[in-house]
């Protein structure tokens, strides 16, 4: 496939999830609950996790943004349910690595969010795209405090 064509069909799953959320919402009870916000472009995400004995059960986001910081947010979600924090924090290292433009462990399955790969020729964008990611760290980070 040629590259043009790799691109367009990055941009086409990107807007799909942009136009077409996965996981928008919120988790109500007991959920963990993380606000953050990149103010060089406005982007802002609500996440709620639901997180039981060290897996993920649910994921869920809302907020406003740019296409890459909403698409970002609900390929994320939906990559990390169901998994054990250490492998939700795992793919979040990938996927900073990804959009550092470092090598990164390709042997894991990514699905759509290798659509985001073309951020790192963007330095602006990383932050957009890294929103959703920081937060669920950052959630995970204080829920393993208060355990």
């Amino acid at each position: 496939m040629s590259s043009n064509n790799l691109d367009q069909l990055y941009r086409q799953v990107i807007m799909d999830h942009y136009k077409n959320p996965r996981n928008k919402g919120s988790i109500e009870d007991g959920a963990l609950t993380i606000d953050m916000n990149n103010p060089t472009c406005g982007d802002r995400i609500h996440l709620t996790l639901q997180v039981e004995d060290g897996v993920v059960q649910n994921a869920k986001f809302d907020g406003e943004g740019c296409s890459i910081s909403m698409s970002s947010a609900s390929m994320m979600t939906q990559a990390i349910k169901g998994k054990k924090i250490d492998e939700a924090l795992q793919l979040s290292h990938i996927f900073s690595d990804m959009m550092l433009g470092k090598e990164y462990d390709d042997s894991i399955d990514l699905g759509d969010i290798e659509a985001l790969n073309g951020v790192a020729k963007f330095p602006a964008r990383i932050k957009c795209a890294t929103l959703a990611w920081k937060a669920m760290e950052k959630g995970v980070s204080e829920e393993q405090q208060q355990n």
